[in-house]
């Protein structure tokens, strides 16, 4: 997008026959370059020494950021987490990987499937005696519920006679939308990457890539904030740590024992009835030096880029920052937070934290927090009234094993989105290639800061 705008407005006298693009922009810009990164020839544009040069700058900046990718279905063999752009020297400790995993599969409401499952990561590349080597991480988690669906999830196209061909989508997932883009006849084909099952190497991801900013002090917790009608009250001085203390100890991961009663009591009755329910989860960062992110470019704000992430999480239907939508209905006096200055700290400080930690898309150095609204799950034991994609006629929804309520679940997948996405931010600013290049960048940046 850069790219482009940058072409647009070169001057005609700028034009000229210049040596052709290197090949390696052809993977950043397929639609300027041909095939070996020559500009293709119904598209002769030469491109001045300014453009090329913001080529392998924009090259340099992309592949300089910490990205993943998973893989796998909820009744595969496995599911596979890569993270690539991870610095060398950082100590990983597995096991603290695998115990947020475990925080994942606990909560009340959650389905039989847990019963099943013990997931744990097996890390295959990346990690050399317990520390990182700057090349890709790889984990991979087995999916012992795999061992039932054998046949009906092979590879080989001699067990298809296996398959238990589901054709009633169910509303609220991405059953109908995904076989219609695919063309696919078996929602299973589309259910089972849609699943989210895969948030299992989402937090895998987000556990990892705590333990690269945990020793710069940064802490993450997420917690339940309300489910279904029932909020909960957190206590407004409380700490991250006094608040993983009480949240972590509640079956549904509220810090308010009167509303744990309650929404337990809620679920119960859902159950009864073959219905679900969903709620809202807050995720808190304190730590955090402030200028993450940056005001320059849209896609380069912290908050953005944060929303982007959690609402890309299965069932996620909203996100705010601070006090969020409430800053719609107040008057700016009452909203914005008001700088101060502490002489003996020689720091800025805000009287308040409204903005939930970012203005103008980056951070200010208050703790972050961001809440997240998930929607009742759609797999209901009551179905919803459907259509058979087959017949065309009226069916229910077909009916896969689910859970009642998954929020305190996804209080834990949503601190480890924010968990990766700062650990992201925070590595563009202080880059480097190894852990002791990234703290020399870190410490030298907090002077600056501190000598304003």
């Amino acid at each position: 997008m850069t790219i482009l705008a940058c072409i647009q407005t070169i001057p005609a006298t700028a034009i000229y026959t210049a040596p052709r693009v290197p090949h390696e922009t052809s993977a950043l810009c397929p639609l300027l370059t041909g095939r070996w990164g020559i500009l293709p020839r119904g598209r002769s544009v030469w491109l001045n020494r300014e453009v090329r040069k913001a080529l392998w700058l924009f090259r340099l900046e992309v592949m300089s950021m910490l990205r993943f990718l998973t893989a796998g279905e909820s009744h595969g063999p496995e599911l596979v987490a890569v993270v690539e752009g991870v610095p060398a020297g950082f100590e990983i400790d597995v096991t603290k990987i695998n115990h947020d995993l475990a925080r994942r599969q606990k909560g009340y409401g959650r389905g039989g499937r847990m019963l099943i499952e013990k997931d744990e990561v097996r890390p295959v590349s990346g990690i050399r005696f317990g520390r990182t080597t700057g090349s890709p991480v790889t984990f991979i988690v087995v999916n012992r519920d795999f061992k039932n669906w054998e046949k009906r999830m092979s590879a080989d196209p001699r067990d298809r006679g296996e398959a238990r061909v589901v054709t009633r989508p169910r509303p609220g997932h991405a059953d109908l939308a995904g076989v219609l883009k695919y063309n696919l006849e078996d929602i299973r084909d589309v259910l089972e990457r849609a699943s989210a099952r895969e948030t299992t190497a989402r937090v895998a991801i987000g556990a990892f890539a705590k333990q690269f900013i945990k020793p710069f002090g940064i802490d993450i917790l997420g917690y339940v904030v309300s489910i279904g009608t029932t909020a909960a009250k957190a206590p407004s001085q409380s700490s991250v740590a006094e608040l993983r203390v009480a949240t972590e100890e509640s079956a549904v991961r509220v810090a308010d024992a009167g509303a744990e009663r309650a929404i337990i009591e809620e679920i119960d009755a859902c159950k009864k009835t073959g219905d679900t329910l969903g709620g809202v989860v807050e995720v808190v960062a304190t730590g955090i030096p402030v200028g993450l992110g940056s005001h320059v470019q849209w896609d380069r704000k912290l908050d953005g880029r944060l929303a982007h992430a959690l609402m890309s999480l299965q069932a996620t239907k909203g996100v705010e920052f601070g006090i969020g939508f409430e800053a719609g209905r107040v008057r700016g006096s009452a909203l914005h937070d008001e700088i101060g200055f502490d002489t003996e700290e020689w720091r800025f400080t805000r009287r308040s934290n409204n903005s939930g930690g970012t203005e103008g898309g980056m951070s200010t150095g208050e703790p972050l927090r961001v809440r997240v609204a998930f929607k009742p799950l759609s797999t209901l034991m009551q179905p919803l009234r459907s259509v058979d994609i087959r017949s065309k006629q009226e069916a229910e929804g077909t009916i896969e094993r689910s859970d009642v309520c998954a929020v305190p679940a996804a209080a834990v997948i949503a601190e480890s989105v924010v968990a990766f996405e700062l650990a992201n931010a925070f590595l563009e600013k202080f880059g480097g290639d190894s852990l002791a290049e990234i703290a020399r960048n870190y410490e030298g940046y907090l002077k600056q800061v501190r000598d304003f």
